[in-house]
């Protein structure tokens, strides 16, 4: 097994259990201790785990929600791919909304400028890469600023989403199961996206596997209610079929 498919591996196990331990690991995956720690120091190096006396302990159940900083870091190749097959969604003009976070800032970047857009987002990095293109007219929703996800967040937001309808919003998530829907870790986010999805006639949700088959704390939609998912080739072939029983197309970038 090679060393990311042991992570992958650990960090299922590390959602599933709580917690892992070095020797059980070792044993396990038929390696050495030492090779399970710095899997583990890997892992928690790219925000996933944090490291505890003889073991880790997924950082979901210590309620951290990784900063912006962190995520970037994180299936960067996966979230490049998603970013690239979600233009395929994209009018040939019209409004689009993007949602924060570090897929959403991709596919910004990623924009043609070969069509006129306008662009709506509550979200300050996709503004700081949109702000000086010549072909966008680029709206900027206000609210309080998360300093976590440098997301505008609050009642302002959620009242001036009201006012638009756009073709397509192109939404960020932290869990999605067919149970829950859609989740995130903070109330005020969830509302915020809530609003989003109303807000525009198609709904696609970019996500890579990890977050498939997971459930954050703040429920933000049903899958009934999305259109499209794009996630990468890593995502379990059965959860795929089971979010397209549940309505959503699914395409694995």
């Amino acid at each position: 097994m090679y060393a990311p498919e042991r992570h992958q591996q650990i960090l299922v196990w590390a959602r599933q259990r709580g917690r892992v331990d070095v020797t059980s690991l070792a044993a396990e995956l038929d390696v050495t201790a030492e090779t399970v720690r710095r899997d583990l120091t890997a892992l928690e190096r790219h925000g996933l785990v944090r490291r505890v006396h003889g073991g880790a302990i997924p950082v979901e159940r210590l309620g951290i929600e990784p900063g912006i900083a962190d995520r970037e870091r994180v299936l960067s190749g996966e979230k490049e791919r998603i970013a690239k097959t979600a233009l395929e969604e994209l009018p040939d003009g019209g409004a689009v909304i993007l949602d924060a976070g570090t897929t959403t800032v991709r596919l910004a970047e990623l924009l043609p400028t070969d069509r006129e857009l306008t662009v709506v987002t509550h979200a300050l990095p996709v503004a700081t890469v949109l702000a000086t293109r010549p072909n966008l007219t680029l709206h900027l929703v206000g609210g309080t600023v998360r300093g976590r996800t440098l997301a505008a967040v609050g009642s302002w937001a959620e009242r001036a989403l009201q006012d638009i309808h756009a073709d397509v919003a192109f939404l960020g998530t932290n869990g999605l199961t067919v149970e829950r829907g859609l989740t995130t870790p903070d109330l005020a986010e969830a509302a915020v996206k809530r609003a989003l999805v109303g807000a525009a006639r198609r709904t696609v949700v970019l996500a890579d596997h990890t977050k498939i088959g997971r459930t954050e704390f703040a429920r933000v939609a049903t899958l009934a209610e999305i259109d499209t998912v794009i996630t990468d080739d890593a995502v379990d072939a059965d959860l795929v079929d089971e979010i397209e029983a549940a309505g959503p197309r699914v395409v694995r970038a």
